[in-house]
C-alpha cells in the first residue's frame, strides 16, 4: 500500500507542476503576442510605415529564430566545449555508465551520450535537441560525493529533462524573448537618433497612444519576459524532480543529493552565465537570503533548493 501512495502521490506532483507549467507559459505567450503587436504597430506608426508594420515582425522572427536554432542544434557541442567536458569510457567510469544505462531500460528511452567534467565542485546538467541527440554530463566531484543511490536521483532528474523536451521548450521561449527584446531595442533606437516621418496618417490620438504604449513596452517588457523565461525554468526543474521519483521510486535518493549539493560551498569553475540554467543546482552558489534574496529570486534560473527538498518529501 504504501508503494501505491507514493506512486499516486508522484503524479500529482506531475500533474500539479505540469499545470502550473501550462499557466506559466501560456500566460507567457500571451503577453509576448501583446507585446509584439504593440511593438510593431508602434515601429510602424513611428516609420510612416504602418500597413506593413508586422513585417517588423518577421525581421526580428528571422534574425532571433536563425541564431536560436543554430544554438539549440548545436547545444551539446556548444555546452560541452565551453564547459571542457570530456567523453566517458565506461570501464573507467562503470558506475556512472551502468547507472545511467539502467535508468534509461527502466525509462525505455535511447542512451545519451555520458561526458565528465574534471572538477571537485559537485553538479551535472543534460543537454541536446532531443533523445536521440542527447547528453549527460558530471562532475567528478559528483560522482566522488554521492552513493548509488544519490546518483541515480541527480541522473533520472536529467534523464527527465530529456524526456520532457526542456531544451526544445526553452529554445521556443528563448526565440520569443529575442523577438521583444530586438523590437524594443529598434524603437528605443529609433525615437533616441531620430524624429520619426512625419505622415498625415500618424496623427491622431490612436497612433500617440500607440506610440508612448510602445515605448513603455520597449522599456519593460525584456525585463518581464526574461523574468518569465527564468519562471520557466524554475518550473521545469521542479518537474525534472517529480519526474526523477517516478523512475527511481526513491524520493529519498535525490533529497540526500540535493542536501549534498546544497551544503557544498565550491563554485563550479567550468559553469558560466550562458550554460549556468542547465545544471541542476546552481553551479555560481550565490544564494542571497531575506527579503533581497526573495526580489534576487526573481532572476535565478532554479528554485530555491529548500523548497524542491519540500516538495520532494511530500513525496515520500
Amino acid at each position: 500500500m504504501a508503494f501505491l501512495k507514493i506512486v499516486k502521490n508522484i503524479y500529482e506532483v506531475k500533474s500539479s507542476n505540469l499545470a502550473k507549467s501550462y499557466i506559466i507559459i501560456g500566460s507567457f505567450f500571451l503577453f509576448s503576442v501583446v507585446v509584439i503587436y504593440v511593438l510593431t504597430k508602434a515601429f510602424g506608426y513611428y516609420t510612416g510605415y504602418v500597413p506593413g508594420g508586422l513585417g517588423y515582425f518577421g525581421i526580428a522572427f528571422l534574425f532571433s529564430g536563425i541564431t536560436t536554432f543554430f544554438s539549440y542544434y548545436f547545444s551539446d557541442k556548444i555546452v560541452l566545449t565551453l564547459s571542457n567536458a570530456h567523453p566517458v569510457q565506461k570501464r573507467e567510469y562503470f558506475n556512472f555508465y551502468t547507472a545511467v544505462e539502467n535508468l534509461c531500460i527502466a525509462k525505455g528511452m535511447p542512451i545519451p551520450k555520458l561526458y565528465v567534467i574534471h572538477d571537485s565542485a559537485p553538479n551535472a546538467f543534460a543537454t541536446g535537441r532531443n533523445s536521440e541527440h542527447s547528453v549527460i554530463c558530471v562532475t567528478t566531484g559528483l560522482l566522488g560525493k554521492l552513493d548509488k543511490t544519490e546518483l541515480e536521483g541527480v541522473l533520472a532528474h536529467e534523464l527527465t529533462h530529456i524526456n520532457n523536451y526542456d531544451m526544445l521548450l526553452m529554445s521556443v521561449v528563448s526565440v520569443m524573448v529575442g523577438i521583444i527584446a530586438l523590437l524594443g531595442d529598434w524603437l528605443l533606437r529609433a525615437s533616441f537618433f531620430g524624429r520619426g516621418k512625419s505622415h498625415d496618417d500618424n496623427k491622431g490620438q490612436l497612433g500617440a497612444i500607440i506610440l508612448v504604449l510602445g515605448l513603455v513596452f520597449a522599456i519593460l517588457a525584456p525585463i518581464v519576459s526574461q523574468l518569465i523565461q527564468l519562471a520557466i525554468s524554475r518550473r521545469r526543474e521542479f518537474m525534472a524532480d517529480a519526474g526523477s521519483v517516478e523512475i527511481t521510486r526513491q524520493p529519498s535518493g535525490l533529497i540526500s543529493a540535493l542536501a549534498k549539493l546544497d551544503s557544498d560551498s565550491e563554485p563550479l569553475e567550468a559553469a558560466n552565465k550562458a550554460t549556468a540554467h542547465l545544471y541542476i543546482v546552481n553551479p555560481f552558489k550565490n544564494n542571497i537570503k531575506g527579503a533581497v534574496g526573495w526580489f534576487s529570486g526573481l532572476f535565478n534560473t532554479h528554485p530555491p533548493i529548500a523548497e524542491r527538498i519540500r516538495a520532494l518529501k511530500d513525496m515520500a
